[in-house]
């Protein structure tokens, strides 16, 4: 079966070896989608009504014609009363469905931040061991099919990906096969300055990270300047807001005993009248970044500090599966989360798995065990990594075995090589423990630099 397999591969690749130099440009769809969006763009460029909407606003994907909403509200009423059994292969041995699926596009980051980064830096693995545009579309694609709804991409930093936009276009179109949810964890450098071709992608959520309102402390905690420009960031954010972009935004701190601890009180005005979410982590050990309890500060202890200025802060309902403790204090536009990771995980309800940039799945994020997605997936390309015509070839293999041309489809109605992906991904998941390590054991266990993982 498998020389079969190989055989028919050959095929298609020798099909398309043969044609590619006759081939038509609009006989690739992603380049026929480039073509339309570039006939449709070009007007706007040359001449644009100063009164009309801004240009993400006539293409964001939740916001659909009234008729779309219609049949939107109808499906999700059939969904409702016909609930649709979770993949098995992202259920765990405690029942946790993981519909949460965490991307590292990138290793490489702008900045140098002191709990994120050793301080000499970090081996970058060859460019030829991380994944491709396509093979993340792929298993995206794949996820998604069994029942992964939220996607979010993170790195290193996303935004120095060359071609993350693109990227975010071709992981939008995964909305008609059920995905809801495409976010982005950043630290704001450059965000500002790709945000509005983002949220015509179909961006709908931003975790920015910012630990100082202090220009000076921000080049101390991150080695590198910036903070303007993260500032910037934050503010086009909000403004497309004003305008019904709908962005999530939450501004992720991670405080530390010594460095930002006063600034506590500080983050929590700035939802006084903004809305947006403030969420303290607590510092956590990962390797090269020094960790020791005593540089923590405790959920409880940053609570206190709050209370002491805003007596009336109080918890609201958290979301099942929300990685924060959630509180508000009356009067204000924005809200408040804690990250507990160190004194008070949320194992019981997590959802999330992680994909490393170099293709690596992760089923908790303080796991030292790992599984590579990228090998197996490459084993039909003799191990090298897919670009778009390989990737074409394949879904095209599998597409004919689908329909019976190439062989038999086995039960799941799922190519072979699909199959072989999920058999590993539902094991890993299935090993998943039902909580992790406690404060003295992750302190001393080996794990990846948290840039490593994608965080």
């Amino acid at each position: 079966m498998a020389e079969t397999a190989q055989r028919q591969m050959m095929k298609v690749f020798g099909r398309l070896a043969v044609s590619k130099p006759t081939r038509s440009t609009t006989s690739n769809p992603c380049l026929r989608r480039g073509l339309a969006t570039a006939a449709t763009a070009a007007p706007l460029e040359i001449e644009r009504d100063p009164t009309a909407a801004p240009v993400w606003q006539a293409h964001r994907i939740d916001q659909p014609s009234q008729p779309a909403r219609k049949r939107r509200r109808i499906d999700n009423l059939k969904d409702e009363l016909e609930p649709r059994p979770f993949s098995s292969f992202l259920t765990d041995n405690y029942s946790r469905q993981h519909n949460y699926l965490r991307i590292s596009v990138t290793e490489r980051c702008n900045l140098r931040c002191v709990y994120c980064m050793p301080e000499e830096g970090i081996q970058l693995s060859p460019p030829e061991h991380n994944l491709t545009t396509p093979e993340i579309v792929y298993l995206s694609e794949l996820f998604v099919k069994q029942g992964v709804n939220k996607i979010r991409l993170t790195g290193g930093e996303p935004t120095v990906r060359k071609d993350i936009v693109s990227l975010m276009q071709e992981l939008g179109q995964l909305r008609r096969l059920g995905l809801k949810e495409l976010c982005i964890t950043t630290n704001g450098i450059s965000l500002h300055r790709k945000l509005d071709s983002m949220v015509e992608s179909g961006l709908t959520a931003v975790n920015l990270s910012l630990d100082t309102l202090d220009p000076f402390q921000f080049t101390l905690m991150t080695r590198r300047n910036g903070h303007d420009a993260v500032m910037k960031s934050i503010n086009r954010i909000l403004e497309m807001n004003k305008l019904g972009a709908g962005i999530k935004l939450k501004i992720n701190c991670v405080v530390m005993k010594g460095l930002n601890e006063r600034e506590i009180v500080p983050f929590v005005e700035l939802g006084r009248d903004k809305d947006l979410e403030i969420r303290f982590i607590e510092y956590m050990p990962f390797d090269g970044n020094k960790w020791s309890e005593k540089k923590m500060l405790s959920f409880k202890e940053m609570l206190a500090l709050i209370r002491i200025q805003y007596p009336d802060v109080h918890r609201v309902q958290d979301h099942p599966n929300d990685t924060s403790k959630t509180y508000k204090i009356s009067g204000f536009a924005g809200r408040i989360g804690f990250i507990t990771s160190m004194t008070h995980n949320f194992c019981g309800t997590c959802n999330r798995l992680r994909i490393t940039s170099d293709g690596n799945l992760k089923v908790c994020l303080f796991g030292d065990t790992e599984v590579s997605l990228r090998d197996i997936l490459r084993e039909t390309n003799q191990g090298k990594p897919f670009d778009l015509e390989a990737m074409e070839a394949l879904k095209q293999l599998e597409s004919d075995r689908r329909e019976g041309l190439a062989g038999s489809v086995g039960a799941l109605g799922v190519s072979e090589h699909e199959a072989k992906l999920l058999d590993v991904i539902g094991m890993a998941v299935k090993r998943k423990k039902e909580k992790h390590a406690g404060i003295g054991e992750l302190e001393n266990m080996k794990n990846r630099p948290m840039i490593l993982i994608g965080g």
